[in-house]
């Protein structure tokens, strides 16, 4: 058994390409190596067409979101290359796993095919001459030049497939089937939508496709030289086109995507590669990785998965990372969906059940409120000591919403507390502090409010269990009290992880199950990610949110001329 092999987690992101080397054998478990390359200031990377603001090729209509597959290429040979040129001994890596941005995804033609395959070719023992041997011997995106049939990669951001997304959800008999097969309300932003999209808007595309891979088994189909690599539960969870439970496409699902294009149903199974498990064992690492960067033939691929599943892998039990928007991960135990539609259930990176909620108007709702009245951190945990909660009832989220969905809804205090707050900062004015304690505790009592309301149709009633926090606000004293109220349980808050570092985790479950030990997640976790202390519900703040709920959802859900 390979004790001592260390895993490798890749995070193939909308903003940069991420790396993390893992020691999960060493006691404690330790990060050897973390490495980020943002695709903007880097010149290997940022040389294939992307907007410096917005990261994406410049979009041919409005709603397009697309990202050049050669970039991530790229990257993934300048991070490899960055990890070995800082002395990281890749020969001591015995797995690998990829996490990637989820529903992004390539059309792949058969040049595309051929060219993941010639990565599994040993260049020293192929007897190539001349421009073959060059081109053997190349970068990732030149050996790439040509092999796709749509020639960029559609993202997350896509936003003019809400007609496809519609026709999916009627294709198959409105919300509650399409919840139950798939475990979401077919968003538009899902991988069946947007292919139902680009095959309608270029068809000549559409027949040219000869696999359409995500962007996690693409690069676990590059990483091993197999095209035919599968998609993971957890990542194909996102697609609109498996079976939630079942683990499999799903023939309902697959007629909805792809009725009336080119080749019709038929032809989009034809092109979807099979499912596995996360962890599934797809291969071992190609002799292109071998002979450029010096990693162990015997190195294992999994099958990877994406962002949101990986980042999960380093959680047991439930998570609500409270960043720019709000994430909230609930640990099901058991494949589990939500009716109503608001969330999306998946399997993280290692294959365990739990349902998403993505509320759009997180913290950085709370950044500018502070921006605007010119407040810092420090005014900000004053104002939530300072106000008890249902003082004042507003909402504002600036921004359309997700969870549930809902237009963006102005906040006519804000609005007229800016003029006064800027007069009171130049010191013609006074009383802009009251004004924005309120205010501030207003807001943040309906974002977690909101967000702990909207999450009754999947949460476990049983499951009182300590709450992982985190996320900037996580910081707060009083931000923590009122999430323990809000969610009427206790909260631990937990040091910083990402992706990489949950696919790194998720490599090194795969390398343990294929040498018949046991990985010790649990250990290996609270090694790298230990919680802090403990913070129990406080009975008064627990009754006063329960009396305050029924309004600020009343009030919501007025502005956002929405039903329960």
């Amino acid at each position: 058994m390979n004790t001592n092999a260390w895993t490798l987690g890749l995070d193939i992101s909308t903003q940069s390409i991420s790396a993390a080397v893992l020691d999960p054998g060493a006691s404690p478990a330790r990060v050897v190596a973390e490495r980020s390359i943002p695709y903007r200031d880097d010149p290997r990377l940022n040389r294939f067409g992307i907007n410096h603001d917005s990261l994406l090729v410049p979009p041919r209509v409005s709603g397009e979101a697309d990202q050049p597959a050669e970039m991530f290429l790229a990257g993934l040979d300048a991070i490899l290359q960055d990890l070995a040129d800082e002395g990281v001994e890749i020969q001591r890596i015995g797995a690998v796993s990829v996490s990637a941005q989820q529903h992004g995804h390539v059309y792949l033609n058969e040049q595309g095919r051929r060219a993941i395959s010639a990565l599994a070719e040993p260049r020293k023992e192929a007897g190539m001459v001349g421009a073959a041997a060059d081109v053997a011997g190349s970068d990732l995106p030149t050996r790439f030049t040509g092999a796709f049939a749509y020639g960029t990669a559609p993202i997350w951001q896509t936003a003019d497939s809400q007609p496809q997304a519609d026709e999916i959800r009627a294709g198959v008999g409105g919300t509650e089937t399409v919840v139950n097969l798939s475990g979401s309300d077919s968003p538009a932003r899902f991988t069946g939508a947007v292919i139902r999209r680009t095959a309608r808007r270029y068809p000549d595309a559409w027949r040219a496709t000869a696999t359409v891979h995500l962007l996690s088994s693409l690069f676990s189909a590059v990483l091993t030289g197999d095209p035919d690599c599968p998609i993971d539960w957890g990542n194909g969870s996102g697609m609109t086109l498996m079976d939630y439970r079942e683990r499999q496409w799903s023939p309902e699902l697959v007629t909805a995507v792809a009725q009336g294009l080119p080749g019709g149903p038929e032809r989009l199974r034809e092109v979807l590669p099979g499912l596995a498990a996360p962890v599934f064992p797809v291969g071992r690492i190609a002799p292109y990785f071998q002979e450029k960067y010096g990693f162990d033939p015997g190195c294992v691929v999994n099958a990877g998965s994406g962002d949101n599943p990986q980042s999960k892998v380093m959680i047991d039990g439930d998570l609500l990372s409270l960043g720019t928007s709000f994430v909230y991960m609930v640990d099901t135990g058991e494949p589990r969906v939500d009716l109503q539609g608001f969330a999306n259930s998946m399997y993280d990176g290692i294959g365990r059940p739990f349902v998403f909620a993505c509320r759009t108007n997180g913290a950085m709702v709370w950044d500018r409120l502070r921006s605007t009245y010119g407040a810092d951190l420090e005014q900000a945990e004053a104002a939530l000591r300072a106000v008890a909660p249902g003082s004042l009832v507003e909402i504002w989220q600036p921004y359309a919403e997700s969870y549930p969905v809902a237009p963006p809804i102005e906040n006519e205090a804000v609005r007229s507390g800016t003029a006064r707050s800027r007069a009171a900062r130049s010191g013609s004015a006074a009383g802009s502090g009251d004004e924005f304690a309120r205010l501030y505790s207003a807001i943040v009592d309906s974002a977690l409010v909101l967000t702990r309301h909207y999450a009754r149709g999947f949460e476990r009633e049983s499951d009182a269990g300590p709450l992982a926090l985190t996320g900037g606000p996580a910081a707060s004293p009083s931000i923590r009290a009122r999430v323990a109220a809000v969610f009427q349980r206790p909260v631990v808050v937990l040091g910083g992880s990402g992706a990489a570092l949950g696919s790194a985790l998720s490599a090194w479950k795969t390398l343990c199950d294929t040498e018949g030990r046991d990985a010790r997640l649990e250990e290996v976790r609270a090694d790298l990610v230990p919680p802090g202390a403990e913070v129990a519900p406080d009975p008064e703040l627990v009754a006063a949110y329960q009396e305050i709920t029924p309004g600020i959802v009343a009030t919501f859900q007025e502005k956002a001329r929405i039903g329960t």
